[in-house]
């Protein structure tokens, strides 16, 4: 019971509206920098590039796709850096350069054979307009350009590379009576090694 109260007291603020597209959605996509990193890139003398993610982040992919969910990105840039990591992370798909992400969306609708109100999308920028448009949940992070927040039906709490797409794992999971069970039994599993 102190679970869900805790659970609940976290996403207090979250409308009705938000609940009920979440609890259709059969697939996440995010874009990368801006959401799942600050949008900074830095790099070295060689060219190389480097980037932060959050480890956070990170984490929740696993449990949304043992879930049943799908994890994916489309992002406008190529950077081998972020396709380490959408591999690592093990990420349905991953698209990169992409630069009409709208088209790109319809695509994978496509070849998923999902309906938009069934995706969640996550993004920040203009580039990310096309998609959160059409899709059944548009989130963006709390710093996202001003002129894009008005068409999602969530602004996070985070800013990009501080938990956004972790935010929205979470809600996703908890919108499907899963997140409660699952802190309960992990909680279960750390007491029964004490």
């Amino acid at each position: 019971m102190e679970t869900e109260k805790i659970v609940a007291d976290y996403f207090s603020h979250v409308s009705e509206d938000v609940w009920e597209r979440a609890a259709k959605i059969k697939l996440v996509i995010t874009d990368i920098d801006g959401v799942m990193t600050d949008g900074g890139i830095i790099y070295d003398d060689n060219k190389l590039e480097f980037k932060k993610f959050n480890v956070k982040d990170g984490l929740i992919v696993y449990h949304l796709r043992k879930s049943g969910l799908m994890v994916g990105a489309i992002t406008g840039r190529e950077s081998y850096v972020v396709q380490n990591r959408c591999e690592e992370l093990k990420f349905d798909f991953h698209y990169h350069g992409v630069k009409n992400k709208g088209k790109k969306f319809t695509e994978v609708l496509e070849t998923l054979e999902l309906q938009a109100e069934e995706v969640a999308y996550i993004g920040d920028d203009l580039i990310d307009l096309p998609i959160l448009a059409r899709v059944g949940l548009a989130v963006v992070a709390s710093d996202a350009i001003e002129y894009v927040k008005p068409i999602a039906h969530y602004v996070s709490r985070f800013k990009g590379g501080e938990g956004v797409f972790r935010e929205v794992g979470d809600l996703l999971l908890h919108s499907k009576g899963q997140l409660v069970p699952l802190i309960d039994t992990l909680s279960q599993k750390e007491n029964d090694k004490k």
